[in-house]
């Protein structure tokens, strides 16, 4: 092991910066000076104990646990719970906070402003080695042990312990494009995980699956505790074969900072906590779930996953090790991930659509179960042109996890509950306007709790190759004449008298907060 000092000084954590936070660090100084990070000095466990705290903390809409004793672990090295999952009122806030722009946004000029910077991607720079924090410790070959780290056991019927909430960086094995995503890993051993790469999804279709048929290993890195831009980077829709670090730098307005892995030629953001390098091997398979998941359901049973096989971990001085509690994002709670999904991909889809050809005025995910249900509000130039395009949503690969799409009118904003069920109680006629269809080319995700045991796969690929039932159900007016003025006068005022209530804090959709 060794261990290396940053130049100026080791590692220490931020205060609140006044532009976007080039760190998690900077971002956590940032809750803290608005009074929205709770530091947990009394002794908490990884093991059960940090994550019931952190679901707590979701359900009551509460500040976000940072948790800087943690028993049991050889590492010094603290725990956050769900750091970016937003307030169930404004689930952009903090990411808005993140990336540096004033947290009273509303939705629409939330939305306006993260496509734009999505629009102007700032290229990253590389920096050496010595002045990267994630380089503090280095630990390689029998220094590595990944149980001296305490990565958390979040439910009680999981399989095992989890690094959920990380930047996975992946190479394309026939061009010089680095992929980032999001993949959860199960910590098997002291030099092992097995890593969630479902059938239908671009890293192990695009990547992996070509290592392995070539009997070659992939370079990997999971990256721990990047900054908020790369973090929200890795969920996003971004292009094949576009540079995922310089869309970072766009939503943050600066270039993100490289670093060189230690065994490997691949860059990872030289802010990380820490860093896991290693190779997933091909031919190889270690069991990985059950795992409480995003539906709220415990997802089993125990399948067969591609191995990690771990080559060193370098990390800052007392590391930081975010993660998220999936399942309390289900209802009227939120948290990391399914903020991620109605701030973050939210915008990016929106471009992507557009870029497609497609007249969308706003991509949304559902607030309430955003890893499923979507709203689209978009206008309708033509006939068919809503089932055209349902079907080039739902068979997009960043789609391989939504099973239905609600389509509002252009007029219509998806990010109010309000306005969205207003539309389909009388807009979708449940006759006519409700749409089933089959998406052959795109695999089923096995974590859907109505689905049977048989169709949530085989234990190989936990994804089954049947052809898939999506829905979407038209809420649009459908350009009817003859329909009358809506009552209380003009649109556009109705419109601007909303956006003052909201700026003056008045909660537009009161079931929301109050749980109704």
């Amino acid at each position: 092991m060794t261990r290396k000092r940053r130049a100026g000084g080791p590692a220490t954590d931020g205060g609140a910066p006044d532009g976007p936070a080039d760190s998690l660090r900077d971002y956590l100084g940032m809750l803290e000076t608005a009074g929205e990070l709770n530091r947990i000095d009394t002794g908490v466990s990884w093991n059960l104990e940090a994550s019931a705290i952190t679901m707590l903390a979701n359900d009551r809409d509460d500040r976000v646990p940072v948790f800087e004793s943690v028993t049991d672990a050889q590492v010094p090295a603290r725990l956050v719970g769900d750091p970016y999952r937003g307030s169930r009122g404004r689930p952009w806030d903090r990411p808005a906070r993140a990336l540096g722009l004033p947290p009273d946004l509303s939705g629409e000029e939330y939305y306006r402003t993260v496509m734009e910077r999505l629009r102007n991607p700032v290229a990253p720079v590389e920096v050496d080695a010595t002045d990267a924090p994630c380089k503090a410790v280095i630990r390689r070959d029998s220094d590595v042990d990944l149980f001296s780290f305490p990565w958390p056991y979040i439910h009680a019927a999981d399989g095992g312990r989890y690094s959920n909430l990380h930047t996975m960086v992946a190479p394309d094995p026939d061009s010089s494009w680095t992929d980032w995503s999001a993949h959860r890993a199960m910590i098997q051993d002291g030099a092992r995980a097995s890593v969630l790469l479902l059938a239908g999804e671009q890293t192990p279709n695009l990547f992996y699956y070509r290592y392995e048929r070539r009997e070659e290993p992939m370079p990997v890195a999971l990256a721990v505790g990047v900054e908020p831009a790369a973090q929200f980077t890795a969920s996003m829709w971004i292009p094949t074969g576009s540079d995922e670090a310089a869309f970072a730098g766009g939503l943050k307005g600066d270039p993100v900072e490289l670093v060189e892995c230690t065994t490997n030629d691949l860059q990872v953001p030289a802010s990380a906590e820490l860093v896991i390098e290693g190779r997933i091997l091909p031919g190889e398979r270690l069991d990985e779930g059950p795992f409480g998941d995003y539906f709220g359901y415990m997802h089993g049973p125990r399948r067969s996953m591609p191995v990690l096989r771990v080559d060193a971990v370098t990390h800052r001085e007392e590391p930081l090790i975010p993660f998220c509690v999936e399942g309390s994002g289900v209802g009227y709670s939120l948290n990391t991930t399914s903020t991620t999904e109605v701030a973050c991909i939210g915008p990016d889809a929106t471009l992507g659509l557009r870029a497609a050809g497609y007249d969308v005025e706003k991509c949304v995910p559902w607030r309430f179960t955003p890893r499923s249900v979507y709203v689209v509000s978009t206008d309708v130039p033509r006939p068919g042109y809503l089932h055209e395009l349902a079907n080039f949503i739902f068979t997009t690969w960043g789609m391989l996890h939504v099973d239905f799409f609600v389509f509002v009118d252009a007029d219509v904003d998806p990010l109010s509950t309000r306005e969205v069920v207003e539309a389909l109680a009388l807009h979708a006629d449940p006759d006519s306007d409700f749409h089933q269809f089959g998406a052959e080319t795109m695999p089923k995700v096995p974590l859907n709790i109505y689905q049977t045991p048989e169709e949530k796969g085989d234990v190989e690929t936990g994804t089954s190759k049947s052809k898939t039932a999506k829905a979407y159900i038209d809420a649009t007016s459908g350009g009817e004449s003859g329909v009358s003025e809506p009552a209380g006068g003009d649109g556009a005022l109705r419109e601007r008298a909303r956006s003052v209530l909201d700026r003056a804090g008045v909660d537009l959709d009161p079931g929301v907060t109050s749980g109704e």
